[in-house]
C-alpha cells in the first residue's frame, strides 16, 4: 500500500508571527531611509512617511485575515485571487511571484547576505569572470546561490526543520536590532542631533548629487510636490515592509489556522511597524539629516551616508569602527533569517499553482517529509539564476509595483465575495470593513498612479512582466486538454 502523503499542521501562533515579522525584516529598514531622506529632505515627513507605510501594510494584513480564516489552505493569496476572479488572475499573480517577486526578492536578499560576509571575508567580492562592463560574477554570488540552496536543502527535510531556523533567526534579529535602537535613542537623545533635525520640521526638498560633476542640487517642495514626492518614495519602505502575506502561503500547515494566521498577521506586521518607527528615530537622533558626499560619518549625514548604509552609520556613531562589523554581523542574521521564510513559504504557493494544473505538474508532489520538495526546488533554481544574471535588482523595481497591484486587486476580493458568497463561514471578519479596506484601495492606488508619474518607465515594465503571463497561462491551458 502506497503510503499517502499530505501538508502536516505543525505550526503554532508563535512560528506563524515569526515567518510574518522574519520574512519583512531583511535589509532594507538599514539602507532604504537614505533615498527617502534625498527625495523628502525632512525628518517630520520621512517619519510620517514610514507611519503611512506601516499602517497601510497593517490594514492590508487585518483585511486578509477574512480571506485567510474563508480559505485556510496552501497557497495563500493565490487562491483567495482565484476564488474572486478565476484562474486567469491567479495564474498572472503565481507567474509574477515566480519570476520576480518571490525569487527576486529572495536572490536579494542572499546577495545582500554575502555582500555582508564580505566585510569579514574581503575574498568574496573578487570577480571570477565578467564580460564587458554591464556583467560581472564575483565571489559573492557564489555565496549567494549556496545560501539558498542550503536554505532551500533544510526545508526540504521537513517544515519543523525550516520553523527551528525561521524562529531562532528572528528571535536573534529582533533582539539586535531592539539593542540597536535601545542604544541609539539612549546615545542620541543626549545630544542636540535629533532636535536640529526637526528645525524646520515640514520643510520638504529633494536632493541630487551629480555623479559627474559632484554637484548637489537642492529643490525646494511644496503643496502637491510634497504628495508626489511621498507617493514615488514611500515605494522604499513599502518594499522594506512587504513579504507579511507569505504566512498565507502555508495557511495548510497552521495549527487553527482561521484564527492563528489573522492573529499572526497582525501581530507580525504590528511589531514590525513599531521596529521600524524606532529605528528611524534613532537614526535621526543619531545622526543628521543632510550632509555632504565626502566627508566623516557625522558630515555625510542620512543623505549622504557611505555606501547608502545608514544603518552601518547609526552603528558607528555607537560603537565606532567596529560598529561597521557589528551592523554587517546584524545584516547577515537578518537576511539570512528573513530568507529562511521566503522559501518556506514560496513552494507552498507554486506547489498550489501545480495542484491546479498551472505550474510544472511535479512540483504539486510532496515527499517523504511531507513538504513539496520539487516545488523548492524549482524555486531555488529561478532565484539562483536571478543571482547569476545580477538584474534582480530591476526586476524588484519592476515587481514592487505589480505586487500593489494584487495587493489592491485581492483586497477589493473581499467586497466581491462579500457580494458573492453572503452565507460563506468567516470565522474572522475584516477589521473596520468596509471604511478600512476601502482607505487602503484607495491610498495604495492612489501611490500606483503617483509611481507611473513618476516612474513610468519601471513601472510600465513591472505591468510588462505580469502582462508575459497571459500567453504563459494559455499555454497550460492548452496542455492541460
Amino acid at each position: 500500500m502506497t503510503e499517502k502523503h499530505e501538508l502536516k499542521r505543525s505550526l503554532g501562533l508563535i512560528d506563524a508571527t515569526s515567518i510574518v515579522a522574519g520574512s519583512m525584516i531583511g535589509s532594507g529598514i538599514f539602507v532604504v531611509t537614505v533615498y527617502m531622506a534625498r527625495d523628502l529632505g525632512s525628518a517630520a515627513w520621512i517619519l510620517v512617511t514610514w507611519l503611512i507605510t506601516g499602517l497601510l501594510t497593517m490594514s492590508a494584513a487585518l483585511s486578509y485575515g477574512e480571506l485567510a480564516g474563508m480559505m485556510p489552505t496552501a497557497g495563500g493569496q493565490f487562491v483567495y485571487i482565484q476564488r474572486a476572479y478565476g484562474k486567469l488572475a491567479s495564474f498572472l499573480y503565481g507567474w509574477t511571484v515566480f519570476t520576480v517577486i518571490q525569487t527576486g526578492v529572495i536572490a536579494a536578499v542572499a546577495v545582500t547576505f554575502a555582500n555582508y560576509a564580505a566585510v569579514f571575508f574581503p575574498f568574496l567580492q573578487d570577480e571570477i569572470f565578467r564580460i564587458g562592463d554591464s556583467f560581472v560574477f564575483k565571489n559573492s554570488q557564489v555565496l549567494a546561490m549556496l545560501s539558498i540552496a542550503l536554505l532551500t536543502y533544510i526545508n526540504t527535510k521537513g517544515v519543523k526543520n525550516g520553523k527551528v531556523i525561521q524562529l531562532v533567526f528572528t528571535s536573534a534579529k529582533l533582539i539586535a536590532l531592539f539593542a540597536l535602537i535601545g542604544f541609539g535613542l539612549y546615545i542620541g537623545f543626549s545630544t542636540d542631533t535629533f532636535s536640529n533635525n526637526f528645525d524646520n520640521t515640514w520643510e520638504a526638498s529633494k536632493t541630487v548629487f551629480d555623479e559627474t560633476t559632484k554637484t548637489v542640487t537642492v529643490t525646494k517642495l511644496t503643496g502637491i510636490a510634497i504628495v508626489g514626492a511621498i507617493g514615488a518614495t514611500i515605494i522604499n519602505s513599502l518594499f522594506s515592509s512587504d513579504a507579511w502575506n507569505n504566512v498565507t502561503f502555508i495557511a495548510g500547515e497552521i495549527k487553527d489556522p482561521k484564527k492563528n494566521i489573522p492573529r499572526s498577521l497582525f501581530l507580525g506586521t504590528l511589531i514590525v511597524t513599531i521596529i521600524y518607527i524606532l529605528a528611524n528615530i534613532a537614526y535621526l537622533a543619531l545622526l543628521p539629516l543632510t550632509g555632504t558626499p565626502d566627508g566623516s560619518v557625522v558630515e555625510n549625514g542620512i543623505m549622504f551616508a557611505a555606501q547608502d548604509r545608514v544603518g552601518a552609520a547609526a552603528a558607528n556613531m555607537i560603537m565606532g569602527n567596529i560598529g561597521v562589523f557589528v551592523m554587517a554581523g546584524l545584516i547577515m542574521v537578518s537576511t539570512f533569517g528573513c530568507n529562511s521564510g521566503l522559501v518556506l513559504s514560496g513552494g507552498r504557493l507554486f506547489y498550489a499553482m501545480a495542484k491546479d494544473n498551472l505550474f510544472f505538474k511535479k512540483a504539486g508532489e510532496l515527499n517523504k517529509h511531507d513538504v513539496p520538495e520539487k516545488a523548492l526546488w524549482f524555486q531555488c533554481l529561478w532565484a539562483c539564476v536571478l543571482c547569476i544574471s545580477g538584474r534582480y535588482g530591476d526586476l524588484l523595481t519592476y515587481a514592487t509595483f505589480a505586487s500593489l497591484l494584487f495587493y489592491i486587486l485581492t483586497i477589493y476580493g473581499i467586497f466581491i465575495l462579500r457580494k458573492k458568497e453572503p452565507d460563506a463561514e468567516r470565522p474572522y471578519k475584516a477589521f473596520g470593513y468596509p471604511i478600512i479596506p476601502a482607505l487602503y484601495i484607495i491610498l495604495t492606488a492612489a501611490i500606483c498612479v503617483a509611481l507611473l508619474i513618476y516612474d513610468t518607465v519601471n513601472t510600465g515594465l513591472g505591468l510588462v512582466i505580469v502582462a508575459l503571463g497571459i500567453p504563459v497561462y494559455y499555454l497550460f491551458m492548452n496542455k492541460k486538454e
